[in-house]
């Protein structure tokens, strides 16, 4: 058996010869070891970055060369036609049946109708004349006077002869101011238009202040048959007849004043 040395002790290794080694640190070959781990790994990581570097520029090469964006759609983009009132189509679901609850709505799509032409008749080839409407306004208590136009103002005179009955006829038309209102014309072409609260007929002068004073606005009367006529710009006032002249007038809740503002648009004389 190999005969055993007994390992000088520590605490005295000059008394038999022993000394330390202090040519390598104690501990270097473990420092070595993870420091040759710790740059293996770095170096695999700088390979990655440039690897996946060289990737990414070489994709967006390619999309600068087919000139436009990367597109992430599979499917080629598609034009549809506007719906509503464009001109071009118009797009209504169609409503689901009992047994089609579970199936994607549908649409029709049908053309814009066209709008259909005038039919001209063959027979005739004059446009059909609109109809002319001639009253005469008549009071109501005063059966036997109508108005009537004398020297440019409307008065209440009873008829005389023909020249009385053309001078007591007017042409009814929609109104200058407000189509649902009247305005009445001479036989030479004036309108009978309130001035100063006074009726007289003028010529139109194409203002607006003439074309409200000439408009006239029908209102239920007191009196069966018979009608008020209100001022479309001054609301409230009504043509009556004072002493035969007739003029514009606030409203008065009065017997007089109600039959004296009672007319009856009758056909006219003349």
């Amino acid at each position: 058996m190999p005969e055993e040395k007994s390992r000088p002790p520590q605490n005295r290794p000059w008394e038999n010869g022993w000394t330390l080694d202090t040519s390598r640190t104690p501990g270097t070959r473990r420092l070595y070891l993870a420091g040759a781990l710790a740059v293996a790994t770095i170096v695999a990581c700088v390979a990655a970055i440039a690897a996946t570097d060289n990737r990414g520029d070489d994709s967006s090469k390619t999309a600068r060369d087919e000139g436009g964006l990367i597109s992430f759609s599979s499917q080629p983009a598609t034009t549809v036609a506007p719906q509503g009132d464009s001109g071009l189509s118009s797009v209504s679901p169609t409503p689901r049946g009992p047994r089609q609850q579970g199936a994607e709505p549908t649409v029709t799509v049908t053309a814009t109708p066209k709008r259909p032409k005038p039919t001209v008749s063959k027979g005739s080839s004059s446009k059909p004349k609109p109809s002319v409407t001639y009253r005469s306004v008549r009071s109501v208590n005063y059966p036997d006077r109508y108005w009537h136009v004398d020297d440019g103002y409307v008065g209440l005179d009873p008829v005389r002869g023909s020249e009385s009955r053309e001078d007591s006829t007017f042409k009814q038309v929609k109104g200058l101011a407000n189509a649902s209102c009247y305005s009445f014309a001479t036989h030479d072409g004036k309108y009978l238009r309130h001035r100063n609260f006074v009726l007289r007929a003028d010529r139109d002068d194409g203002s607006s202040l003439f074309r409200q004073d000439a408009t006239f606005c029908a209102r239920d009367a007191a009196y069966s048959g018979t009608k008020m006529l209100e001022s479309v710009n001054y609301p409230g006032y009504f043509l009556r007849h004072n002493n035969f002249v007739i003029r514009l007038e606030r409203f008065e809740y009065s017997s007089q004043f109600l039959s004296d503002s009672s007319f009856q648009l009758v056909d006219g004389l003349a």
